[in-house]
């Protein structure tokens, strides 16, 4: 299972607009060639990092109350917490190997073969984010200072902030690219129903990405 960071390889259009997945996608490839197999998890970006990193990532600096919405925020975004992403690989590895053996869902692990898995916890947008924020916190829209700023404008200034060594800028200029409404389209469902996952609460996800924020956690460690 190379790292593929969560990206969709399958989406061209991603593969035009991020280099980074479109050598993932080149790196499975080459995998095939040299008569290996791969599984790609595609898990979208993930929910407590990105919510808790800072306003490069989702947009949000919780400790202080701020949020950055680009364009209008409402571009729903697949998004999938660790804990989601855990239980997806484990039940995963926990399938028969070939469809001849699949038991009652029908899946097998052969089926996979140098494919990827789309797995999904929820697809919201900013908007909604704040909201569960706000369920999480108890604050309102009053509490919190809310900008919007073109998709654009975060691209190229994080374009030219990573370019001056900013590292958080890399986030921003790659946020920029994926928070598009093509970039966030998939071409099957996710197969957590298949696996027998829970589904999710996006509030307790949230509580989670507030206590990594509130605490001091970093992406940078």
């Amino acid at each position: 299972m190379p790292n593929n960071y969560g990206a969709n390889i399958r989406n061209k259009k991603v593969l035009e607009i991020e280099p980074i997945v479109a050598a993932n996608a080149q790196k499975a490839q080459e995998i095939q060639d040299l008569g290996g197999a791969y599984i790609v998890m595609a898990c979208g970006l993930w929910y407590e990092w990105s919510l808790a990193a800072g306003e490069e990532w989702f947009g949000f600096d919780i400790k202080n109350r701020k949020v950055t919405f680009t364009d209008d925020g409402l571009t729903k975004i697949w998004t999938s917490t660790w804990e989601q992403c855990g239980r997806g690989l484990a039940a995963l590895l926990s399938l028969p190997v070939h469809k001849d053996k699949a038991g009652s869902n029908g899946l097998a692990l052969e089926q996979f073969k140098n494919d990827q898995i789309i797995l999904e916890s929820f697809r919201v947008n900013q908007r909604d984010m704040l909201d569960s924020l706000h369920r999480v916190l108890g604050t309102t829209d009053a509490d919190w200072d809310i900008r919007s700023e073109p998709r654009q404008k975060r691209l190229e200034d994080g374009q030219r902030d990573m370019m001056n060594g900013d590292v958080a800028a890399f986030a921003k200029q790659l946020y920029a690219k994926l928070m598009r409404p093509e970039a966030q389209e998939l071409e099957v469902e996710g197969i957590e129903k298949k696996l027998g996952l829970p589904k999710e609460s996006l509030d307790e996800a949230t509580k989670r990405a507030v206590d990594m924020a509130e605490g001091d956690w970093t992406p940078f460690g």
